[in-house]
């Protein structure tokens, strides 16, 4: 019996591993499920851009349509236009009459309208605005400021437009109110001086003579 000597027993033959793994069963899979996610993502992405662009296309035509800011609008830029052509009179006489107002003004220009202020009761506060139908006539109103009227100088301006929501007032000193601190004791002082002692004073004698 020969015996070859490049042959391996059958026992001592080296198992090899398998490492062939096939390629087409396993990762077109996982490449489709990444490719279903990120459509999807997009897809999201595209809803919520929509729903973004269609909120702010309402927002902006419902600003642009809302009727009581275009009539607030029209209403504050009508009272500019107002405002424009009218002077503010001051110092004027409790006992002056729109009329004489109209007639000491009517050489600068065509009056619309002429306002006296006044308060509740009913008694003139001591102003008046009068509004003219040409802005030109405010300039030649203003040369009569200090102009006399029932002996009285009257205070002639353009009449400024009051902002909504801004109030015109006067600054104020602040006030350094007194803040009470904690109590302390009034300081004792010694009835005689710092450092001396009472002087001993001798009996008074009655003496007749």
């Amino acid at each position: 019996m020969s015996l070859d000597p490049n042959r391996i027993p059958e026992g001592d033959e080296e198992m090899e591993p398998d490492y062939a793994v096939d390629a087409s069963s396993s990762h077109p899979e996982e490449i489709e499920e990444m490719k279903k996610r990120l459509q999807e993502m997009e897809d999201e992405a595209g809803a919520l851009r929509e729903m973004q662009a269609k909120v702010e296309k309402e927002m902006g035509s419902s600003t642009s349509s809302d009727p009581a800011n275009s009539a607030v609008a029209a209403t504050q830029a009508e009272k500019e236009e107002v405002d424009s052509r009218s002077i503010y009179v001051g110092n004027v006489d409790y006992g002056c009459s729109p009329e004489e107002l109209q007639q000491h003004f009517q050489s600068c220009g065509t009056i619309n309208r002429v306002t006296i202020l006044t308060d509740r009761a009913g008694q003139p506060k001591g102003f008046a605005y009068v509004e003219f139908d040409e802005v030109e006539a405010v300039q030649n109103a203003i040369l009569l400021n200090e102009s006399e009227l029932h002996g009285r100088q009257l205070k002639v301006s353009a009449k400024r437009t009051n902002i909504p929501g801004m109030k015109q007032h006067r600054g104020r000193r602040p006030h350094w109110g007194f803040r009470p601190g904690p109590y302390m004791a009034p300081p004792f002082y010694a009835p005689y001086g710092y450092g001396k002692a009472p002087r001993s004073r001798r009996p008074m004698w009655y003496r007749p003579y």
